[in-house]
């Protein structure tokens, strides 16, 4: 280890392609779609449904959560029945689509509202950690990819696998139909692709995401921190 001064050489591990390939899940993957507006007319949520619809068409169980009712970030305690469905749905899933309006050049606050109430760990627990995501926005004018810009940090920050692939619907007014389908067009089509990509990722990670999300720094940190109990035992006692 002396070309590695600075690491601690038993929680360095080889990459182990078993543990990449494990044996396949044959459950229907599951994913949760979050919609970021409470207009009657929403464009963001009429989005959203058509994803459900071909995400479902692709195999999948999936689940929408309706953010009506949902508290501000500690406006009210964690155990808001809102609160407690949220986080849930988010246990609950493998992959996620957040799909928000964009507002003033940036996502909605409702859209923030949701994946604030996520939290990034339960005891030592990550619930978003390793999950799929797939970042979609709307817009009423010109094409924009501000919120999606913005969904993608979250992603990164929540510890997601964010597909490479995305969709932004421009002047989406035009294009949903008044039974609100969205029509047949090139928006329609990446919407599409992003749905279909996200169903192969989650499929090709679900069963070993919790290897892929294994680190060296969060090993070594947790042998120190057993370390340090077991010495305090034994220091007084107990």
């Amino acid at each position: 280890m002396d070309e590695l001064p600075a690491a601690v050489a038993e929680h360095l591990r080889m990459p182990d392609l078993e543990a990449l390939r494990p044996k396949a899940s044959t459950h229907r993957p599951r994913i949760l779609i979050l919609y970021g507006s409470l207009r009657e007319t929403s464009y963001s949520r009429l989005l959203a449904q058509e994803a459900r619809r071909l995400l479902e068409r692709f195999g999948c169980e999936v689940r929408i959560f309706d953010p009506r009712g949902l508290p501000l970030p500690d406006e009210e305690p964690a155990t808001h029945p809102k609160v407690q469905e949220l986080r849930s749905l988010s246990e609950w899933s493998e992959g996620q689509v957040w799909v928000s309006p964009e507002r003033h050049g940036a996502m909605t606050g409702i859209m923030k509202c949701q994946i604030d109430w996520i939290p990034l760990a339960i005891g030592s627990v990550r619930p978003t950690q390793g999950k799929t995501l797939a970042v979609m926005q709307v817009s009423g004018g010109s094409q924009s990819f501000n919120a999606i810009n913005q969904l993608r940090v979250l992603g990164r920050w929540m510890r997601m696998i964010t597909i490479p692939n995305q969709s932004s619907v421009a002047k989406a007014f035009l294009e949903f139909d008044q039974d609100g389908r969205m029509k047949s067009s090139a928006y329609y089509d990446r919407v599409v692709d992003v749905c279909e990509e996200l169903v192969k990722f989650t499929l090709l990670t679900r069963d070993a995401s919790p290897y892929l999300t294994d680190r060296y720094s969060e090993r070594k940190e947790t042998a120190e921190e057993l370390s340090k109990r077991v010495n305090l035992r034994e220091a007084t006692g107990s």
